[in-house]
């Protein structure tokens, strides 16, 4: 199993804390383990049942907190010191906790994906154990594709035109009367905006603020989406695309969207939903190359914990490729830990999909996941700003001058 920091077993000397100090059920100590997916929850449960029986003395119970309320129980719990032993988290909003010593740290193992330790290292220490990763790939229609003679394993995009074939490619897989639309551009963080900035060179965050004002490369990148969508009309309207952030998925799904860059959380939806064949490609090339963004999913544990060395057991375990196993076996996500990926790999084929694209993005450049201790803060109060650069009612580099100063103000409160 994976060892946890020294750092985190002083801490349970110095604390004096011993497995009878927490609840006890049967003589059992019982850990909790809270998470927002109901899906990967009963993956987890497979998981705590063979980690049971290793260690008879520990009950893990998971608790499922649905996400629409998840960011607002979370911080409340914590405050009142009835938060999980161990709990999810996401790279918008770990920050405040570590800062304010409410997570315990643990040391780095070289059989963690990489991406997701660098994302939840912060003043030079980790705070959580990865769980789960994305990355990003180009899903595409085959009748489609094959039909406009579209190769996309090869598509670029240049906002100068000179090396651009994305936006010829699309306008021949657009097709208004049958509301067919070339490719996926919408506010959509993750798998458009952050992907194009960072594939053009541009920067979004240095530090704890916001960065993306008054840069060249960010600009020109931002208006290439903005304009297939209102200038070229390859792309869905921002109306319809920024107040239902699955819209595009659904168009995918129904065979109205040729190009769909996005992640791997969105396979289980397209293999059950679309009723045409699909494949994987590489994710667009920009002048700096293919550049995605690495998002993953943290486990942490609460600093206030009252069975401490119970919760390192269980962390060790959720460390381990025998705790991730079952995530990956289900093909849920990119399991944390390197080891149990073949899993999800074989998942996968066996579905008759290769998902090597995501490997290949992850383990390429890549562009970091806004991070910081109110960065969520932040993206709430830019959010509306850019969702109006989208619809073309603000232009794109006064819009990132309003959103970026909306941003930064939002996270010093």
């Amino acid at each position: 199993m994976r060892r946890l920091s020294l750092l985190l077993m002083t801490l349970l000397l110095l604390a004096g804390c011993s497995v009878a100090g927490g609840d006890e059920q049967d003589g059992k100590t019982t850990v909790t383990f809270r998470l927002w997916d109901d899906q990967v929850a009963k993956a987890y449960e497979q998981s705590f049942a063979a980690f049971e029986k290793a260690h008879p003395d520990v009950k893990v119970t998971v608790q499922l907190v649905p996400w629409a309320d998840y960011w607002t129980k979370l911080p409340a719990d914590i405050a009142a010191g009835t938060t999980a032993d161990i709990f999810w988290t996401n790279t918008s909003n770990f920050g405040i906790y570590a800062d304010n010593n409410q997570l315990l740290p643990v040391d780095p193992d070289p059989g963690w994906t990489t991406p997701v330790v660098d994302l939840y290292t912060r003043n030079g220490k980790l705070w959580g154990v990865p769980q789960l990763w994305d990355s990003i790939a180009l899903f595409y229609n085959k009748d489609l594709v094959a039909r406009a003679g579209v190769d996309p394993a090869t598509l670029t995009w240049d906002p100068a035109g000179a090396k651009d074939t994305l936006r010829a490619a699309a306008r021949k897989l657009t097709d208004p009367g049958a509301g067919v639309f070339g490719i996926n551009a919408a506010f959509d963080q993750q798998a458009i905006l952050w992907d194009f900035v960072g594939s053009n060179g541009g920067t979004w965050q240095s530090g704890d603020s916001f960065t993306f004002a008054g840069q060249p490369k960010t600009e020109q990148a931002v208006q290439y989406v903005v304009d297939l969508i209102n200038k070229d009309h390859v792309a869905p309207p921002a109306a319809d695309t920024n107040t239902n952030g699955d819209k595009t998925l659904q168009l995918f799904t129904q065979g109205k969207i040729a190009l769909f860059q996005s992640g791997p959380y969105h396979l289980k939806s397209i293999q059950e939903g679309a009723g045409f064949a699909w494949g994987l490609a590489p994710m667009l090339t920009g002048p700096a190359g293919r550049v995605g963004v690495v998002h993953g999913v943290a486990a942490v544990a609460s600093a206030k914990t009252p069975h401490r060395d119970a919760t390192v057991e269980v962390l060790r375990w959720l460390g381990s490729a025998e705790g991730q196993r079952p995530l990956a076996e289900g093909g849920y996500a990119f399991p944390g830990v390197t080891a149990a990926q073949p899993a999800f790999v074989d998942y996968w084929k066996k579905q008759g999909v290769d998902v090597q694209p995501f490997l290949d993005s992850a383990g390429g450049t890549t562009f970091p996941a806004p991070v910081g201790p109110k960065v969520g803060a932040g993206g709430t109060a830019y959010t509306p700003i850019l969702q109006q650069v989208f619809l073309g009612q603000l232009g794109v580099p006064e819009g990132l001058r309003r959103a970026q100063d909306a941003g930064n103000e939002a996270m010093k409160g």
